[in-house]
């Protein structure tokens, strides 16, 4: 560009960018940007794909098409855990996640972790019933975590729990 026709400010040269390519507004006419984007017979009123649908349908068609059910079914299985367990159960186990297709499962105690150990192929065949979407392929019961002997306001630096247990 020469000297001459540099534009003063940075929406100065932004509106001349954008006017070289649309072209000057002045030159068209005021229905040419609407005449340039009908198509005709595109919108029959009554026409085939123009019949209404429920919000359900909309957002189930949506929902598959952005790829979102596997995560959607995940939180539903998730947030659905005393449903699927039973009131009493779940008030000592909590899904933690689903990472690699396993469901973690956190429990209060070690006697809870070892029941539902054994109730694993039931919990895991409701689940592939009610959200196959879900790709839940297996489940692990965790009991609580041991103390940790190493951080705390009476640890020392040292071998640990063997120098108590003497």
């Amino acid at each position: 560009m020469p000297a001459r026709e540099q534009p003063e400010s940075e929406a100065a040269a932004v509106y001349l960018r954008l006017r070289r390519l649309m072209g000057d507004p002045a030159k068209r006419s005021g229905d040419a940007r609407k005449r340039s984007t009908v198509v005709r017979g595109a919108s029959v009123p009554f026409g085939t794909g123009r019949e209404p649908s429920g919000l359900g349908d909309v957002i189930d068609s949506m929902s598959a098409r952005m790829g979102w059910t596997s995560p959607l079914a995940r939180g539903e299985l998730l947030l659905s855990w005393p449903e699927l367990v039973g009131e009493d159960t779940a008030a000592h186990s909590t899904p933690v996640g689903i990472e690699d297709e396993v469901l973690t499962v956190q429990c209060d105690s070690t006697a809870w972790a070892t029941q539902l150990r054994l109730m694993r192929a039931e919990i895991l065949t409701s689940i592939l019933r009610r959200y196959p979407d879900a790709g839940v392929t297996s489940i692990r019961f965790d009991g609580p975590g041991a103390p940790s002997w190493k951080r705390g306001p009476r640890s020392i630096p040292g071998r640990g729990p063997r120098d108590t247990y003497g």
